[in-house]
């Protein structure tokens, strides 16, 4: 697993949405939150495990997946107590207050998947209404 790998990803999702016009506190907030996932992973996961990001944008949605090899955790137990002097715990706190949906699960291949939705506009859509 390879550190670089964490600025590498940041940096595809961030032009994506910024290409799309996305708000730039709303690239800034998934940016870190996808940051965040990556980095606990890189983390936690251990010295041999390998990662998967993947990024989908449709409609006003940002779905974010990081799927690893590693050790896994219980995200109760993380999420139950205070963090660590060492910041153990503060990034799951940060994604889930920069995400409108954090999920973890355990897949049945024994990997390990979070998953971050973030809307991309805060603003209320638009739409044109057909006139009889």
């Amino acid at each position: 697993m390879d550190v670089d790998s964490v600025p590498f990803v940041r940096g595809l999702c961030r032009q994506a949405l910024e290409h799309l016009r996305i708000d730039r506190p709303v690239v800034e907030e998934t940016t870190l939150a996808l940051t965040e996932a990556c980095a606990n992973v890189v983390r936690h996961a251990g010295a041999h495990a390998e990662y998967e990001v993947s990024v989908a944008i449709a409609g006003e949605v940002c779905r974010i997946t990081v799927v690893d090899d590693g050790s896994g955790f219980d995200p109760d137990e993380v999420a139950g107590r205070e963090p660590s002097a060492d910041g153990g715990g503060a990034g799951l706190r940060l994604m889930q207050a920069l995400v409108d949906s954090l999920d973890f699960r355990n897949d049945p291949d024994g990997r390990h998947r979070v998953s971050l939705e973030k809307r991309l506009s805060s603003r209320p859509t638009l739409r044109l209404l057909d006139r009889p």
